[in-house]
């Protein structure tokens, strides 16, 4: 069955959605896109808005000028694609558009966007990568970006969710019918929301990729750009670690709330909720989910929960976080990080002169503003998602009712052109339900390739996740250390804490260094009760690397199966501007 871009494939295990690669831009990667989709798509989500992504990746990158109709006629797939289920990014185009941009490189553009390099095949040249037009065109988008110093559609943008937000109440009460008119008339302005945040993305990674050469050619460091990126402010992804951390520290001084949260999570919120003794912490917690409700893992799939329909898995960021030592506090780090990187840019001005100061202020300014204006873009989009996530609930709790023994889940098994008849009898469609659950059980035991090139690997091929034996990794020895790419500056020495879902963070508390397979905004607020964090994959544009800078968090991203060869217990060192993870010790017995 063909639904556009995306089409219904049997892999020998049933069908489910996925697409077809790119014979023009053959290799594709999960770098990045691990980060913001880590799980199996469900299928209502990738029908009702794949065309809106591919479409608005078109627009951002003709409107950029890297591209033309020519480059992309043989389909959206040129841009990325959900194969069997799960999310990728075309490495090919993006090595392409780094081909066409004078002064970056092709190792350059996947550090900063992937965090491939290390894996990805040898880049092989095709005769149309080159485009002297198109090399023109991004140098004026280049010039554009460097004298920007506001970008004005953020607040429009705003603006229009929140108009969306404001109608939601009387959304949720209308008819199915209705519900399923908003659901598809949502994808409209997450089009233009969408191409504006990978404008804005293109743009923070070349002004990023600016500064870092400059850095590195000019004043021989180029981890100094991770320096004069420290501390920010105003980062979105970011923000929730204060709030949290304010909500750590009520629990850490009120005796009785100590008690509550030492009894354990299950049943917390109901107890704290029962308590006028705890009214304090409550209007916070509940002015908390109203800010950020929207946020959590895998935010971008309106089947998931977050921390608004799950209000659980907050308390246990909570719970860690009120462990934190006073000197962790985010305000506290952000300070000094602040003050360091102050101090690097006066120093490297002074070592600048004429149009080399000039062309490094300009790049500094740029890469500040739309690092900020990245994260503030995504946010926005989130914000608009959640709108069609809870629309979405509405719906399904409705249509769950209708059948017997019906899951909230189920209406997310639902094609975006099966809604109008699935509202109707959803009976009818219990055994296709059924059916797309188990494959998706299925595809979600296996471990999908980092890295293909050509043609995608049948799914049967891939490993089981529980047939992963750490003993098949090389076992580190003392003093060995694994290479990955410098987040934020800093080093640090603690105990390797492997936290595989940041709704089960385990005993991660003072004294430890997070390792984690990815990091999307999530994850992050447990990165203040830790000394440092490791991370699997990313590149140098991750949320992980962002909010690290943010935090003043030593970071190491792209540290390939650290989870797998790191032991928990371990004593390790991080080094955040080298990238550098060294064992200091195993764990005692």
């Amino acid at each position: 069955m063909t639904l556009g871009s995306a089409e219904m494939v049997d892999f020998g295990m049933g069908e489910y959605i996925t697409q077809k690669p790119s014979k023009r831009y053959p290799i594709y990667t999960r770098g990045n896109a691990g980060e913001v989709w880590p799980e199996v798509a469900y299928p209502l989500t990738i029908t009702l808005t794949r065309i809106v992504g591919e479409q608005a990746s078109a627009r951002a990158a003709i409107n950029a000028g890297v591209i033309s109709q020519k480059d992309i006629q043989e389909g959206p797939s040129c841009f990325g694609g959900v194969f069997a289920g799960y999310m990728y990014l075309n490495l090919s185009f993006g090595r392409m558009i780094a081909i066409r941009t004078p002064g970056t490189t092709i190792e350059k553009s996947d550090a900063t966007y992937y965090g491939s390099e290390q894996q990805a095949p040898k880049y092989i040249p095709h005769k149309d990568d080159k485009n002297l037009l198109a090399s023109l065109k991004i140098l004026r988008y280049g010039w554009k970006m460097l004298h920007t110093k506001k970008i004005s559609f953020l607040e429009t943008d705003r603006s229009l969710v929140q108009e969306w937000q404001h109608r939601l109440p009387k959304i949720l009460e209308a008819s199915n019918e209705e519900l399923v008119t908003a659901l598809r008339e949502v994808m409209h302005p997450a089009m233009e929301l969408f191409t504006n945040h990978l404008d804005i993305t293109g743009q923070a990674g070349g002004a990023v990729q600016l500064l870092s050469t400059i850095c590195e050619e000019r004043l021989h460091d180029r981890s100094l750009a991770l320096t004069l990126l420290g501390s920010l402010g105003d980062v979105d992804s970011a923000a929730p670690s204060y709030a949290l951390w304010d909500l750590g520290q009520i629990v850490s001084k009120n005796q009785t709330l100590t008690e509550e949260f030492n009894k354990g999570i299950d049943g917390l919120e109901q107890r704290l909720r029962q308590s006028k003794e705890h009214q304090e912490f409550i209007n916070q917690f509940d002015s908390f989910l109203k800010e950020f409700g929207s946020r959590g893992p895998n935010e971008w799939e309106t089947a998931c929960e977050t921390w608004g329909t799950e209000p659980a898995s907050v308390l246990v960021l909570i719970d860690r976080m009120r462990f934190a030592d006073i000197t962790k506090s985010p305000s506290n780090r952000a300070k000094k990080l602040s003050e360091n990187r102050k101090q690097a840019t006066l120093q490297a001005r002074s070592q600048l002169r004429g149009l080399g100061l000039w062309i490094f202020n300009r790049s500094l300014s740029a890469s500040m503003l739309f690092s900020q204006a990245r994260e503030r873009s995504k946010t926005t989009i989130i914000d608009l998602i959640h709108v069609a996530r809870l629309i979405s609930r509405e719906l399904a709790q409705r249509t769950a009712l209708k059948t017997n023994n019906g899951e909230l889940l189920d209406l997310w098994f639902v094609l975006e052109n099966e809604l109008d008849d699935y509202i109707k009898n959803p009976l009818d469609f219990t055994k296709k339900i059924t059916d797309r659950k188990n494959v998706r059980n299925e595809l979600s035991k296996r471990i999908p390739p980092f890295i293909f090139e050509g043609d995608f690997p049948d799914p049967s091929t891939w490993p089981l996740r529980e047939d992963q034996d750490p003993r098949k990794y090389p076992e580190l020895q003392i003093g060995d250390t694994l290479q990955g790419f410098g987040g934020c500056p800093g080093v640090a020495e603690g105990t390797a804490r492997i936290v595989k879902d940041p709704s089960q963070p385990g005993a991660l508390g003072p004294g430890d260094i997070l390792i984690a397979p990815l990091t999307d905004p999530s994850w992050t607020p447990l990165f203040v009760p830790a000394e440092a964090v490791v991370v699997n994959v990313g590149g140098q544009m991750s949320h992980a690397v962002i909010v690290s800078r943010e935090l003043g968090m030593p970071c190491a991203v792209a540290v390939t199966n650290a989870t797998q060869v790191i032991k928990d217990g371990s004593r390790i060192r991080v080094n955040g501007a080298t990238g550098e993870v060294t064992l200091l010790s195993n764990p005692q017995e």
